[in-house]
């Protein structure tokens, strides 16, 4: 099984609001017909919802549970939640309840506050109570977003506080790869995926090496980063990460702890139950107004 657990789908990259990447030429697709055209190697695919009012993004949560129940048998859905919103524990209940999503996705850096917040703290709270995943969004590539948020170590007193979290860090928490590294192996409920390092050959074979000599290859999870990168190629990348060592004395990644990466079932560690089976759906427009 190959579960892609970081894509995201929009109508309108205005959406993005002032978190868009400094570093994008031109706007991603990232619209239904894009996204079901590029998760199709994977069995299932999370698409995250996003929030931030310091920035003024948003990928409404309406809008995700509308996609992924079209999809059903291939799609899971999180809610972008925002700590700093007052009305943000009744964003979750609603999230659960009356949109059927699987989890929570926060991004400090771009929602302005401290990942162990007394705000933010009531969400996990109310994760653990609801039984739902926490995804920490390490997304930091607009120029207002506030890095010093954004480091992997704030995560250890998340997870000290709430050892039953299941905590994923993304981006394998890039450029903190190695503080990273080190909350996985202390938490048993931390885990990371590896969207946007795939970008780059070098900083994913030094990220996936280290997670290798520190023996936490089985807390990584595939994720493509949709759109900025598809799934098929973060794959490929994957396999390949070794070629970058060949023709040196440089340590090779065994290669099936990369198939390890490539086939976890990430639901299952995360406690989401597995979609039905289905045959694989047609793109569709999701358009708030399409019935």
């Amino acid at each position: 099984m190959i579960v892609d657990c970081h894509t995201k789908v929009w109508d309108s990259p205005a959406w993005l609001g002032g978190a868009a990447p400094a570093d994008e030429v031109e706007p991603a697709q990232a619209d239904a017909a894009h996204h079901l055209e590029a998760v199709d190697p994977v069995d299932h695919a999370i698409v995250h919802g996003l929030k931030s009012r310091y920035l003024g993004a948003e990928i409404p949560n309406d809008f995700v549970s509308k996609y992924v129940q079209r999809y059903s048998s291939k799609m899971i859905g999180f809610a972008g939640i925002d700590p700093t919103d007052p009305d943000c524990l009744t964003n979750v209940r609603i999230a659960q309840e009356d949109l059927n999503l699987k989890g929570v996705t926060i991004a400090p850096a771009i929602q302005g506050f401290h990942p162990a917040d007394t705000h933010a703290m009531r969400v996990y709270e109310a994760c653990v109570q609801r039984g739902l995943p926490l995804f920490i969004e390490q997304y930091h590539r607009s120029p207002s977003a506030k890095m010093e948020f954004a480091r992997p170590m704030l995560v250890d007193e998340i997870a000290r506080e709430f050892p039953g979290l299941r905590i994923v860090l993304t981006h394998l928490g890039f450029p903190w790869v190695e503080e990273t590294i080190a909350v996985l192996g202390k938490h048993k409920y931390v885990y990371a995926d590896v969207a946007g390092i795939l970008r780059r050959p070098w900083l994913a074979y030094n990220a996936l090496l280290g997670a290798h000599e520190y023996g936490v290859m089985d807390k990584l999870l595939f994720g493509s980063d949709f759109p900025y990168r598809m799934p098929a190629a973060g794959i490929e990348t994957l396999y390949s990460v070794n070629q970058v060592s060949h023709g040196t004395n440089l340590i090779t990644i065994p290669r099936e702890q990369l198939r390890g990466v490539v086939e976890r079932d990430a639901l299952t560690l995360l406690g989401i139950d597995h979609p039905r089976a289905n045959t694989r759906p047609k793109p569709k427009s999701i358009l708030p107004d399409d019935d």
